[in-house]
């Protein structure tokens, strides 16, 4: 690795950083499944959560990954991702008699509630979100008629409804809280007719480590995201924290710190995504320090104290 340093260097971590409630109760949803199913394959519609870490260790364990029930034999044990799904998936699996275990994330099942109310109450519906995200395809999927997607300022000033349409929105869990602030102002301008939560959407966890990375550009000169390049959380938090003016890098373990240049770089900030395991973290701060002497400190921040309970059809075999 490049630039390595006879000084040391400060590394300051972020907290809360890695796991959420929500990603702790879906990997532990696919563990029991393969210890309550020893006998026979799980499967698992989706990558649990998006890190190609925490689906090699569930493999590891038996667990079999498919995009497509199409690839689920008949009476094979099936988790659908902390995402969610539509209600077509949900539909084709109980036509086929598949053993279901729904491990969707309950703040994801809150913001599939919310816009089924607002649709029943014969508004028009705008979900905030990415395009072929797994979670915005299955928001998209279980709402009653037609759902406008909505993921940039450019994409709301030129949404194509008249002035006076009853609107309602809904966010995806995983957005950029400024982001989706700023979207939200071109509809509300545009729309005077629009409810929605807020920003109360995007997850507690989302929200808290984007604060703790703002906090954290404060003091660093770079600040290294830990997590896959494929997760939504973490490529929000990367962006946060170069819209709070420092420069940023999201690496999934230690083999992306190669080339890593710390000339001039006295403070480290390190944060990892929601979706990301504690190894990898650690992996990351072992590699750093065989490099050079690191001293280790942690930022104030919110400890989480949330826990989800584990899905109910996990109680009866």
């Amino acid at each position: 690795m490049a630039g390595t340093r006879e000084n040391g260097l400060d590394l300051v971590l972020a907290q809360p950083r890695g796991f959420c409630a929500g990603v702790v109760r879906a990997v532990e949803t696919v563990e029991r499944a393969l210890a309550r199913h020893d006998d026979r394959p799980v499967y698992v519609r989706h990558a649990i959560v998006h890190n190609d870490r925490v689906v090699a260790d569930l493999e590891a364990k038996g667990a079999r990954f498919v995009e497509s029930l199409d690839e689920v034999p008949d009476g094979a044990v099936t988790v659908f991702s902390a995402h969610g799904v539509s209600r077509a998936v949900e539909a084709e699996a109980a036509r086929r008699g598949l053993p279901v275990i729904d491990a969707t994330c309950p703040l994801v099942a809150k913001v599939h509630m919310q816009g089924q109310r607002y649709a029943a109450q014969g508004r028009t519906v705008v979900l905030v979100g990415h395009a072929g995200h797994a979670e915005v395809e299955g928001t998209l999927g279980r709402i009653d008629g037609a759902v406008h997607l909505v993921g940039s300022v450019a994409q709301a000033e030129t949404l194509d409804l008249p002035a006076d349409t009853r609107l309602a929105y809904i966010t995806q869990t995983t957005l950029s809280v400024d982001d989706t602030r700023a979207i939200l102002a071109v509809l509300q301008r545009r729309f005077p007719d629009l409810v929605g939560p807020e920003t109360r959407d995007i997850c507690y966890a989302t929200q808290n480590r984007q604060a703790a990375v703002r906090a954290l550009a404060a003091v660093a000169d770079l600040i290294l995201v830990v997590g896959a390049k494929t997760s939504s959380n973490c490529n929000r938090l990367r962006e946060v924290a170069a819209e709070a003016g420092r420069p940023s890098r999201l690496v999934a373990g230690a083999e992306d710190l190669e080339g890593l240049d710390l000339d001039g770089i006295r403070t480290l900030g390190l944060t990892a995504g929601a979706s990301t395991p504690e190894a990898s973290i650690v992996e990351v701060i072992a590699a750093l320090q065989r490099r050079t002497p690191v001293r280790i400190s942690t930022l104030p921040g919110i400890v989480e104290g949330v826990s989800f309970p584990l899905p109910s059809s996990l109680g009866h075999s």
